[in-house]
């Protein structure tokens, strides 16, 4: 298994692996150290290499602003790691190769052993029609600059080197396999995807008992969770309407992570009934919650999805946005532009969610369906298929 410095592409990822040990078989998991101890917990082998990439703990705005901004730093990265992992794996060459959806080497390692690869994406795949009508105009601009051009040369460069001739854009979205690693509901055109080579499995998120547990206040009437995820969480402003919302409103308790960028000073007087965390244990509140207020991240929709928790969607970036759409034409959730999250649209968001029947049944209706998507155990059996193919 090959991924990044990123808990949402490392912890998607993890119960697979785990399965995987417990079958039987030798897993190594090529990740920089920060993630070693993580990887190690799951029986697997972790083969440390160095990042270049921003760290989990570094402000957001280290990863700036445009699509070239964002893009840039895995291809420098992949540049400088393809030679470590090629000296780390001298003479014990796998006989599959697991990879996360920006682990560009592992597709160059893949080729160069001559063994199958496997995508584990931890997010939507690529549909029929994709690139034209995604890729296609999101990379017009960035392709008209010199900036943009120099990209695709140093790509398609570099991947020349190692003896692959297949253009930047279908290396980096099309893999050959593919296992996607949430539920189909949440996949936009699922009627459009390959299953041929997109195998959805649902979530996959395992008891997550290491991380700890989190106990319901008994004069809770309701509780709330809000959370960001674990990179765009510089956002004192908005914690601070969500404190306004829901502090002190009667019979609720909120759970309010904040993560590592902003400090206590910056909420203002935070009421009893607010609960101020840098990290929770999200999993395990969202099973006792009523509510959960979300970036909408891949992981945190589906774990929204599985525990049958009513969303609100606050996007902050990347996919979060289509996903935050998604979750509101599921009947779900509410969508809520971060430039008009204040405390009185989030109250009343929440509050028309936990009070609507509907809304609860829906929820019900996904949760069973997502159950029988098959999550690790079938991750892992279709993992066994390629093994026997390859």
């Amino acid at each position: 298994m090959f991924s990044i410095a990123a808990h949402g592409h490392v912890n998607p990822s993890l119960e697979v692996i785990r399965e995987l040990v417990a079958r039987g078989h030798r897993v190594t998991y090529a990740i920089p150290h920060v993630f070693a101890e993580k990887v190690a917990e799951t029986g697997a082998e972790p083969v440390r290499y160095r990042t270049t990439l921003p760290s989990p703990d570094d402000d957001p705005s280290a990863w700036g602003s445009t699509l070239l901004d964002h893009v840039e730093p895995f291809l420098d990265d992949a540049i400088q790691a393809l030679p470590q992992l090629i000296a780390a794996y001298q003479g014990d060459e796998p006989d599959l190769v697991l990879h996360d959806i920006t682990s560009y080497p592992a597709r160059v390692l893949a080729r160069r052993w001559g063994v199958p690869a496997v995508s584990l994406s931890p997010n939507l795949v690529a549909w029929e029609g994709y690139e034209e009508e995604v890729a296609e105009p999101m990379w017009a601009e960035p392709r008209a600059t010199e900036r943009g051009r120099a990209y695709y040369e140093k790509f398609t460069d570099w991947l020349a080197e190692n003896a692959i001739s297949q253009h930047p854009d279908p290396f980096v979205g099309r893999p050959d396999r593919s296992i996607v690693l949430i539920p189909k509901v949440l996949q936009p055109n699922a009627d459009r995807v390959d299953e041929e080579v997109h195998s959805f499995v649902g979530a996959c998120q395992g008891d997550r008992a290491a991380q700890g547990d989190w106990e319901r206040p008994a004069d809770a009437e309701r509780v709330l969770l809000v959370s960001l995820g674990s990179s765009f969480t510089k956002q004192p402003g908005f914690y601070r309407e969500c404190v306004k919302a829901f502090g002190d409103l009667p019979g609720w308790h909120l759970v309010l992570q904040v993560g590592k960028h902003v400090t206590a000073d910056e909420l203002g007087e935070v009421p009893g009934n607010v609960e101020v965390r840098t990290w929770v244990p999200q999993l395990a509140i969202l099973r006792k919650a009523d509510a959960f207020v979300t970036h909408a991240g891949a992981g945190g929709s589906q774990e929204g999805l599985a525990t049958a928790t009513p969303m609100v969607a606050v996007p902050q970036a990347v996919d979060q946005f289509g996903n935050a759409d998604l979750l509101e034409g599921l009947g779900v959730a509410r969508h809520v532009p971060m430039d008009r999250a204040d405390a009185a649209t989030l109250r009343a968001a929440v509050l028309a969610l936990v009070d609507d029947p509907e809304v609860r049944h829906r929820l019900a209706c996904i949760q069973r369906d997502m159950a029988a998507e098959g999550g690790i155990r079938r991750a892992a059996d279709l993992i066994e298929a390629e093994l026997r193919r390859g």
